[in-house]
């Protein structure tokens, strides 16, 4: 995407800037209210019923417009990207009701990214948008320390009593609470994505530490957030975490430097995990890809070359528009290649292909993958004709959002509604950071 054309600035005490000084509150919401799920996804309707409103007032009334045209441009293509295959597989899928809903709730994306781009359009919003993130992320990597050494998250513990005061029941049953794993954190046990959603979000807080506490704020944070992952034990979160260490840390502290601090923090992760049993009965589970059995990859993988071989299925024998959006739990009986072998997860269906490309594949089908390859290659034009400036202030976004989609590793699915939206908010933050308004006004200066 080309540089941006120069625009006016925002008249401090305009209606436009009025309206978007409460879009920072929107985002900080929405992101401190994902263990409540229901609540989070009512901030997010009405955060984005708020913006659409507005921009469409403002726009009436003639006022300054609350985003760039660039940023407003690929906000909007960002979002068609994701959104555009979704519609397409909704024609002929394997569960039309479903699909055709997903489709139309899809559309509430659009306002909020818009939303989330307008939080980090001026350097004061973005300045108190990122920083939230950062102090959320900091907030509760501290809280899942405390349930390392308690056995217990203060956070998730607060909110599982408020919710017995309210309803009579806590947030996860007796039977999910005994049967976790992991280190949950202020997810709860019920909810167990805390390892992907913290080293997703670990950018934010890094960079922010880097910038308020040099070299040494860097190390403190990434060695805090390194440790939670180790013992949250999800594998994923730990490729993740691996990208953002390399990236975020190779312009701080150097080749050499960079290496020396991994070597130490891969020496101290091993340490930490010998002494988690879940930790060791992971590394066990991995190293079984390499035994001679004929299932160890599978097992190692958690199933997830059955799942796979199933999207594969899919994939053949819906090649154009895929099986429909979230319509993977629904196939997978027909395209299961081993039905009478019992699932290595436990009971049930699959209920999506946990990795990006196959998921997009399975369930959007060459139409929606081409879709996607189009919103990366704008987003990835927007990135290399900015100024450095511009590349500067969007790099904690760019890398969450690079890392969080990053095709060699497994994942969550996208086109569920909270890992949806977490991948959304990111291209929306990308976005909004890469094309703000500060080049424009630079520019009238």
């Amino acid at each position: 995407m080309p540089p941006s054309p120069v625009e006016p600035a925002l008249i401090p005490g305009s209606p436009a800037s009025r309206a978007g000084r409460w879009a920072p509150w929107w985002v900080i919401a929405f992101v401190a209210m994902w263990p409540l799920p229901g609540i989070a996804e009512g901030v997010l309707v009405l955060g984005a019923l708020y913006a659409a409103v507005r921009m469409v007032q403002l726009r009436l009334a003639g006022k300054q417009r609350l985003l760039s045209s660039p940023a407003w441009a690929l906000t909007s293509i960002l979002f068609l990207g994701y959104w555009l295959p979704q519609a397409f597989s909704a024609f002929d899928a394997i569960d039309p009701g479903t699909a055709w809903r997903k489709t139309a709730a899809g559309l509430r994306y659009l306002p909020f990214m818009w939303l989330v781009a307008i939080a980090v359009a001026s350097p004061q919003r973005r300045a108190l948008t990122l920083g939230g993130i950062a102090a959320i992320t900091g907030l509760w990597t501290l809280d899942a320390l405390a349930q390392a050494a308690l056995g217990t998250s203060p956070l998730f513990w607060s909110l599982d009593q408020l919710k017995w005061a309210i309803s009579g029941h806590g947030l996860c049953s007796p039977q999910e609470t005994a049967a976790v794993d992991r280190l949950s954190g202020v997810l709860g046990p019920c909810n167990l994505k805390f390892g992907q959603v913290l080293a997703s979000l670990s950018p934010f807080l890094l960079f922010a530490a880097a910038r308020r506490a040099g070299v040494w704020g860097w190390a403190l944070a990434a060695a805090a957030v390194g440790a939670v992952l180790v013992l949250a034990g999800s594998r994923a979160a730990w490729v993740t975490y691996g990208l953002v260490l390399v990236f975020s840390g190779w312009r701080l502290l150097g080749a050499r430097a960079l290496v020396a601090c991994l070597a130490v923090g891969l020496v101290a992760a091993v340490a930490l995990g010998l002494g988690s049993t879940q930790v060791r009965e992971r590394v066990a589970r991995t190293a079984m890809a390499w035994e001679g059995e004929g299932d160890g990859v599978n097992q190692a993988l958690s199933g997830r070359e059955q799942i796979w071989s199933a999207a594969g299925c899919m994939i053949q024998q819906h090649p154009f528009n895929g099986v429909g959006a979230r319509g993977f739990r629904e196939a997978y009986p027909d395209c299961n290649p081993t039905p009478d072998r019992p699932e290595v997860w436990g009971d049930g269906p699959a209920l999506h292909a946990h990795q990006i490309v196959l998921e997009i594949l399975a369930e959007t089908g060459v139409l929606g993958l081409l879709l996607w390859l189009a919103a990366v290659a704008q987003a990835w034009r927007a990135w290399r004709f900015a100024p450095q400036a511009a590349r500067e202030r969007a790099r904690p976004a760019m890398l969450a959002l690079a890392v969080t989609v990053f095709p060699l590793n497994t994942h969550l699915a996208f086109y569920s509604t909270f890992w949806g939206g977490l991948t959304l908010l990111l291209a929306a933050l990308y976005a909004g950071s890469l094309l703000a308004r500060d080049d424009a006004e630079d520019g009238a200066r």
